[in-house]
């Protein structure tokens, strides 16, 4: 099983901000769209860095910045993990464990297409199992 299968049947939007974005607009981006991290694009599409709610709680308010003034270029992840959606889930796994990260950035031709997240990937194993064993259960039954 690889990340495209994960993808299929799914709006595959990339939500993003540029480095100059304040990190109060980027938590409320977040919100509005239900996410924990945004891609920092430059301004070819490609990807500078990621930020997270953790990032901006952590780098952001835990130290005393103000929100409304801080720029995401200052507290944002800049080396940035990405699979292919080639990618076999199992590496994205071990990728997330490894570098203690929950959002994955999935890149085709250097242009992120999509970020998965621990709990996407959670979901998708979760409903594989589940037809799995419906499968089983009905070639035992002999259906």
């Amino acid at each position: 099983m690889n990340v495209a299968r994960l993808l299929e049947g799914r709006p595959n939007e990339v939500h993003g901000v540029t480095g100059a974005t304040p990190v109060f607009e980027a938590v409320a981006q977040m919100e509005d769209a239900g996410i924990g991290s945004l891609l920092v694009l430059d301004a070819k599409g490609k990807i500078a860095g990621i930020v997270s709610e953790r990032d901006c709680l952590r780098r952001c308010i835990l130290k005393g910045k103000d929100p409304r003034k801080t720029l995401v270029r200052s507290i944002m992840s800049r080396k940035v993990v990405t699979v292919s959606p080639a990618a076999k889930i199992e590496k994205c796994m071990n990728l997330m464990t490894r570098h203690h990260i929950r959002h994955l950035p999935v890149v085709q031709r250097g242009v992120p297409v999509a970020v998965i997240s621990i709990q996407d990937i959670v979901r998708f194993l979760s409903s594989q199992k589940d037809f799995i064993i419906e499968n089983y259960e009905k070639y035992i039954a002999g259906v």
